[in-house]
C-alpha cells in the first residue's frame, strides 16, 4: 500500500512540475532570434523531481517535458532529412530535457544540499548546453551566414557563441535558484519515500 501511495504522489508531484516547468518556459527573459531563450527558472522544476524522486521519474518528467516542448516549439532544421529531423528530436528536446532528470547524481557526493543543489543543477544545465550546442554545429549550422559576428568562425565556435549565449545565464539563473531553495527549504531536496 505504502509503495501505491508512493508512486501516486510521485506522479502527482511530476504532473505539477511538468505543468511549472511549461508555464516558466513561457515566461521569456531573453530570446535569441533562431531558437533558444533564457527563461524564468523553467529547468527548475524537472532539476527538483530528481531530486525528490530519484534518476528514474527525473528521465520520466525531462521525456514528458520533451513532448510537450516539440508541440509548442518544433522546428525542422534546414536540411530536412530523416535523419537530421531524428537528430534533431534527440538533441534539442529528448535528450537536451531528459538530462535534467540526472541532477540526483551530481549531487549525491556532497553532503551540504546547498553545495549539492549548486554542482547538480550547474552540471545538468551544462549537459543541456551540450545538447544544444551539438545540435547548433551539426544541423543548424547554415544560420551562421545570418549573423555578421559570426564570419570567419568555424561552425562549432558559432555554436559555442550562440548557445552559451542564452544557456550561460539559464544556468547561472537555475543554479542560483536551486541554491536559494535548498536554503531556504532544504526539504524540497531530499528523497521522497
Amino acid at each position: 500500500m505504502t509503495d501505491k501511495r508512493s508512486n501516486t504522489r510521485a506522479l502527482t508531484e511530476c504532473a505539477l512540475m511538468i505543468a511549472t516547468g511549461t508555464v516558466l518556459a513561457q515566461i521569456k527573459i531573453f530570446t535569441m532570434p533562431y531558437g533558444g531563450s533564457v527563461t524564468l527558472v523553467s529547468m527548475l522544476p524537472f532539476i527538483l523531481i530528481s531530486y525528490r524522486h530519484g534518476v528514474k521519474w527525473g528521465l520520466f518528467t525531462g521525456f514528458v517535458n520533451s513532448l510537450l516542448q516539440m508541440l509548442t516549439n518544433f522546428y525542422l532544421p534546414p536540411a530536412g532529412t530523416f535523419t537530421a529531423v531524428v537528430a534533431m528530436i534527440l538533441l534539442d528536446y529528448m535528450l537536451a530535457f531528459m538530462c535534467l532528470g540526472l541532477a540526483c547524481v551530481f549531487a549525491k557526493p556532497f553532503k551540504n544540499v546547498k553545495i549539492g543543489a549548486a554542482v547538480g543543477s550547474a552540471a545538468v544545465c551544462f549537459m543541456r548546453f551540450l545538447c544544444s550546442f551539438l545540435s547548433g554545429a551539426l544541423l543548424w549550422g547554415s544560420y551562421q551566414s545570418y549573423y555578421d559576428w559570426a564570419v570567419g568562425l568555424s561552425v562549432w565556435e558559432y555554436s559555442f557563441i550562440y548557445n552559451a549565449s542564452y544557456m550561460l545565464p539559464e544556468l547561472i539563473i537555475t543554479t542560483a535558484a536551486a541554491v536559494a531553495i535548498a536554503s531556504a527549504a532544504p526539504k524540497f531536496f531530499s528523497q521522497q519515500k
